[in-house]
């Protein structure tokens, strides 16, 4: 499927309302639109992202023009409890899907696992695996338990800055989505996240293999050890 066959980059667009995530009026309109097949943008434990419906190739589609994003690109989803991750992954999960989920769940970081054969193209960009993730935003997941799982990007156009506030995800796409979520005030002394998701590729399961650093690649070698795995490492591995 074309991406960009709903419409072209300079199709106008509605003006985007932004409205706090923890304001159940909001929520409701998010989930309305999510069912519709819409886009939504809302914060996530590392930085603020563009969502939609899974399973909705449509939805998706509109995602990768909201993003300018290339179509060879597949897309993560988010899910807000472990239950959701039958309608995605085949079961049962290997040793060790389920020794770093039951460690680093819900937190930052992204499991690549063999994906149920019914998910989208669009979604998988053809693949036979889906990166997942249950982040650590209670609010989000709250939300994602209502709507079922979201495929899930960065809040930014393809190559520009992650967004880490509202503002930023508005500069860069104002028109382009109909709702920015607002995430609350975060605790006194709450530090932000400075780094993305590390990722683990599991399509191997007896081979896991480190994709993306990010903060938690020394906690997922310590979890595999206690199953007996070790973390391959490539060379060329994202340090991020």
């Amino acid at each position: 499927m074309n991406p960009h066959a709903a419409g072209g980059h300079d199709e106008p667009a509605a003006a985007t309302q932004t409205l706090p995530l923890d304001d159940p009026a909001a929520q409701a309109l998010a989930l309305a639109l999510l069912a519709d097949e819409q886009i939504v943008v809302a914060p996530t434990d590392t930085v603020y992202g563009v969502m939609c419906r899974y399973d909705s190739p449509a939805a998706i589609a509109r995602l990768y023009v909201a993003k300018d994003r290339p179509p060879q690109k597949a897309i993560p989803v988010l899910i807000g409890d472990p239950a959701q991750l039958g309608a995605l992954v085949q079961m049962p999960l290997p040793p060790a899907a389920r020794a770093l989920i039951d460690a680093l769940w819900p937190g930052a970081l992204t499991l690549v696992l063999a994906a149920q054969p019914h998910l989208p193209a669009i979604l998988t960009a053809g693949q036979p695996t889906v990166a997942v993730r249950m982040p650590d935003h209670a609010g989000l997941r709250a939300l994602i338990r209502r709507s079922g799982p979201l495929a899930a990007t960065s809040a930014n156009r393809s190559g520009g800055p992650d967004t880490r506030s509202v503002a930023e995800a508005l500069a860069q796409l104002a028109g382009r989505v109909p709702l920015i979520l607002a995430d609350p005030a975060p605790p006194p002394g709450a530090p932000p996240a400075t780094q993305p998701s590390t990722i683990v590729d599991l399509s191997d399961p007896a081979q896991p293999r480190l994709l993306r650093a990010g903060a938690l690649a020394g906690a997922v070698r310590a979890a595999l050890a206690q199953v007996g795995l070790r973390l391959d490492t490539p060379t060329h591995v994202d340090r991020r």
